[in-house]
Parts: structure tokens; sequence; C-alpha cells
């Protein structure tokens, strides 16, 4: 096999891989200022995708531009959360450099839309693939590509940890090739249950003090994993943004069969009061004793930019961050001084300012545990911050371990 790397190489953002120039693996992009794209067009015969996230997917449309019409293969989460993101997209930066497709493409992407479940093999591109579940997003799949010599698993995101969405992942289907994420490669973090205790604790204080929590969260998987802890620890809350179309998209059949509990998803909606925004909702919501949460996940946009002013000066009030604060951002600027740019006016705020590792990634503990099934197979390191240092720290346990460079291309097998 021949594998370039067009995104995500030694790099968080804008996923892309294509196999023998035939097989591409995701297209994403990064959502930046000013955002950026795979490196090269390319022409596939077809297109299999791990999951429903913008830096994964956000580029797919642009892929059916002109006379192509590559299939495209995902399970059906997958597809419904691309499709939802992008519409967004196309709503926020239409007709601009920061949207790479139009609505024309993205109408032909129904039309060569192919969804798989778990471990039903299919064939694209004249190779045999299998989706296997990840436990990242509603969704998200490892992904096998078996060429009749060698077998290339692409990890995609992954998380080996349950959460309550979703069960962590337990396949490890043999491979020759592995090409592993590594987000969070450089991260060990507490066990999931003392972090939920700890953030339902400050929830559960900060109310009983009289004050609002915010709760920025991203809107596809970590607003629904928020809802459920609150529905399991009887939390009122509010919910605002795209986290709730979501939870509705995930309810339908047969998303529902993807989660770990959708009778637990479906309580937790229940359990939630949505805003729409209509008639100054937010600012009454903003003022009530209670728990809102709310998109965007790193402040930089979204219904949190009318929550956060309206709870920062008083001490009583919380902000609990539930995600990794990409630098430069205004969750991670807040984080790190206390204050931040929210809506084109900085802001100093004297509520808390709260952080908790709610990642979908596995850390670095996750990682190791999922590659010592993979010891004998040759391992390549993308998608993160720190890929040739992890490579390097494989090698020195015994793998054969690289990160390759953006734009390279290797044969493998």
């Amino acid at each position: 096999m021949d594998i370039r790397f067009l995104g995500g190489a030694r790099e968080i953002g804008r996923s892309a891989l294509v196999v023998d120039d035939r097989l591409l693996l995701d297209f994403g992009m990064d959502s930046g200022n000013p955002p950026s794209f795979p490196i090269a067009d390319v022409d596939p015969e077809a297109v299999v995708v791990s999951h429903g996230h913008l830096d994964h997917v956000g580029s797919i449309p642009s892929l059916l531009s002109g006379e192509a019409r590559p299939p495209v293969h995902w399970t059906p989460p997958t597809r419904d959360l691309t499709m939802l993101l992008a519409r967004d997209t196309l709503k926020l930066h239409g007709g601009t450099y920061d949207c790479p497709f139009t609505e024309a493409e993205l109408a032909r992407l129904t039309q060569v839309s192919e969804t798989h479940g778990y471990r039903e093999s299919f064939e694209a591109a004249g190779y045999e693939i299998t989706f296997f579940d990840a436990g990242h997003v509603p969704g998200s799949a490892h992904v096998l590509i078996d060429d009749g010599d060698t077998r290339l698993l692409y990890t995609g995101d992954f998380h080996t940890e349950d959460q309550r969405l979703l069960s962590g992942t337990t396949a490890r289907p043999d491979a020759d090739v592995v090409i592993c994420e590594s987000t969070y490669a450089d991260t060990t973090r507490e066990p999931r249950p003392e972090i939920e205790r700890a953030f339902v604790d400050l929830l559960e204080r900060t109310i009983w003090e009289g004050g609002t929590v915010v709760v920025p969260a991203f809107a596809i998987g970590r607003t629904q994993e928020v809802l459920c802890i609150c529905e399991r620890y009887d939390l009122e809350c509010y919910v605002d943004g795209m986290g709730t179309r979501v939870a509705e998209l995930l309810l339908r059949e047969p998303n529902r069969e993807f989660l770990r509990d959708s009778d637990l998803l479906r309580r937790a909606k229940g359990n939630a009061r949505f805003v729409d925004g209509r008639d100054g909702q937010r600012e009454r919501v903003a003022e009530q004793n209670t728990v809102i949460v709310t998109t965007s996940g790193m402040l930089h946009g979204g219904p949190a930019m009318t929550y956060v002013p309206a709870v920062r000066d008083h001490p009583a009030n919380t902000i609990a961050m539930t995600g990794y604060q990409v630098e430069g951002t205004p969750g991670r600027d807040l984080l790190e001084t206390g204050s931040a740019e929210i809506d084109g006016r900085m802001m100093r705020v004297s509520a808390r300012v709260e952080q908790f590792d709610f990642s979908a990634h596995a850390d670095s503990e996750g990682l190791r545990s999922f590659l010592e099934s993979y010891r004998e197979s040759t391992v390549l390191i993308n998608h993160g911050d720190r890929c040739e240092t992890f490579a390097d720290e494989l090698r020195s346990g015994g793998y054969d371990a690289s990160a390759p460079e953006l734009g390279e291309r290797l044969e493998v097998g």
C-alpha cells in the first residue's frame, strides 16, 4: 500500500490521507483564523469517513465539485452529523474562503452516501473495509482496510474509557500497519468517575450558594454527555446551541443504536429545558439559579457570547469548561489570565472558572494499552501536537514507530 498524508500529520486538524491514490480516509478542515484545508487536490474512487467532527469531515462536500461523484462510506450518525455541520458552515460562511463548498455540492453528498454498521464489511475502491466502534463520539469508527496482502488500521479518534454516552473501544482487529491518533499522548488524566464527581460537586455547590453555572460544551458528544450527567445527579439544566439539534439527531433511528444507553439520553433530553433565544430568553435564563449547557466549547461564538458576559461579574457564579482549549482561543485566555475577548469585547471575569477534562480521546495510558496489541505491527503516529516525540517513545519501547510529515508518501505492508 502507498499512503500519502494530506492533513493531520504532526498536527491536529484537516485530517486526510489517501491510500494508493484511490481510497481517501477523511477530508477535514482546521477552522482556525484563517482556516486551512488538506494540502492537495484528490480524485479518489471512494471516500471512507471515521467520524463526524469538523477536522475530519469539514471539506468532504468539496470533493463533489465538477464531474467527480465518489461514493462516501460512513456510519449513519457520522453521515447525519456531517450534514448538520456542513449546513451550519454554509449558513455562517457560505460564499467565503471559510466555506470550501457550495449548496449544490452538499446536495450531491446525499446522492453518493452509503452507510454501514460496525463489523459489517463492505467493498470500496477495490478494498475490503470494516468499521469498528472507536468510542469517541456516536458513530465514530476505527477503519480496517484490507487489500488481500496488507491490513491497514486507521484508528481515527478513539477513547478507551467508558463515557455516559458511549462505551470505550474494545476492538483490536489484526493489522499489519496502524495509523494511530495521538492527541493526548502527553496526558494522564484521573479516572472518569473522579472527574465527573468533582464536576458535579462544583455544580451543586454553585447552585447551593445561589449562583449560576455556565458550561461551555462542544455540540457533538460533549453537550449530550453533560446532559446525561445532569440527569444522573438530578441537576436542573438548560441547553442552548447546536447541541440541542445533535441530541435530537442522535435519538433518531438508526442513530440511537450507536449509543451506550439511548434511554439515558432520552431521559437527559427530557430533564433539560431547551432555549431558542427568542424575546430575551437567554438573558432571563442567565439570571436563574441553574446550570446552562451551551456552545461554543472554546468561547469563540454561539450562545455562550450572551451567557458568559451575564454571569462574569459575580464570584458566586461558575464557568465550568469541559473541553480542551486551543491556544489563542478565548477559552484558553480565560483559563490562563481570567480575562478573554468575548463577542469583540475584552472582559475581566470574577466568576469562578474551572476546567474539567471530559475529553473523548484516549490519554497516554489509553493509547499505550490500545497499541499493546500491535507490537508486531508498523505504527504510524498522526493527529497530535507531539507526534514525533510519541513515536520516539514507542520506538524506545520496541515498536516499529514513526511520525510521517505532512505531504509524505510511504510504502507499507
